[in-house]
């Protein structure tokens, strides 16, 4: 089976909302529409037909097109168990260690709460793809706004080990914003400078930074990082668990 197309569609003021096609059947899955006017345009400028609609968590930016898409193409709405008194109208509920059919193709469901209690990603093996909402970003990680420090570290901990070449596609055009703070806690990283650099070059050519590859995050996002002795000497905390580690981290970001 070949791998999903997979089109980036620019929504609201820094969103991305992904549809995802099989050429061979058709099938066509939007994941995490926070509004349904760019999504609908981008199906028409195709001549694809949404079939399925996925959301990784529940807060209005990703889900806000739900209902507008549901009634247009009578497409079902998958999403995560843990928050089904969250969003309306889900038709599957999916938790961690599932499997689903996006678009045909057999994704893998991990639970990745922090930056929301019930948050999920989806891996899509053949197509070295995961849709991590707003748990990771190029360069960074969400907010936590619901979660735990020991949550959210563990959730990065898991994604992070899957396969290196896989595309990280993440909710938010965050990246460069996140390369500034990065900088500011790892200035001695040479690959991150480096990626900063390329960062800005496309931003300033107003180019995606989306998406990124696991192997760079491993080497230049801080968030993945808080069990590396180097980056817990960099914010003043050598020898610190981990968890304590990724706290500060992301206490810092929070106040950037």
């Amino acid at each position: 089976m070949a791998a999903l197309e997979i089109v980036l569609v620019p929504a609201l003021s820094d969103n991305y909302v992904y549809l995802l096609h099989d050429a061979g059947t058709g099938a066509t899955a939007v994941v995490d529409p926070g509004e349904a006017a760019p999504v609908e345009a981008a199906l028409a400028a195709r001549g694809w037909t949404l079939t399925q609609i996925v959301n990784t968590h529940h807060h209005h930016d990703h889900t806000d097109g739900n209902d507008a898409l549901k009634a247009k193409y009578g497409a079902p709405l998958v999403g995560p168990r843990a928050e089904s008194a969250r969003i309306s109208g889900m038709d599957v509920t999916v938790g961690d260690g599932d499997t689903v059919e996006i678009a045909g193709h057999r994704a893998t469901v991990y639970e990745t709460p922090g930056h929301t209690t019930g948050h999920i990603s989806f891996h899509i093996a053949d197509s070295q793809a995961l849709f991590c909402g707003d748990t990771l970003f190029a360069l960074g990680c969400g907010r936590m706004f619901e979660g735990t420090p020991t949550q959210f570290w563990k959730s990065l901990s898991t994604l992070r080990g899957l396969p290196a070449d896989t595309r990280i596609y993440c909710g938010h055009e965050y990246t460069q914003s996140n390369a500034r703070f990065a900088v500011s806690v790892d200035g001695g990283n040479a690959k991150l400078k480096a990626r900063a650099a390329e960062i800005d070059r496309l931003r300033a050519a107003k180019q995606p930074t989306v998406p990124s590859i696991l192997a760079d995050e491993l080497d230049t996002n801080p968030f993945l990082r808080a069990d590396d002795p180097a980056m817990a000497a960099a914010v003043g905390m050598a020898g610190a668990d981990p968890t304590a580690v990724f706290a500060e981290i992301r206490k810092r970001k929070d106040a950037f």
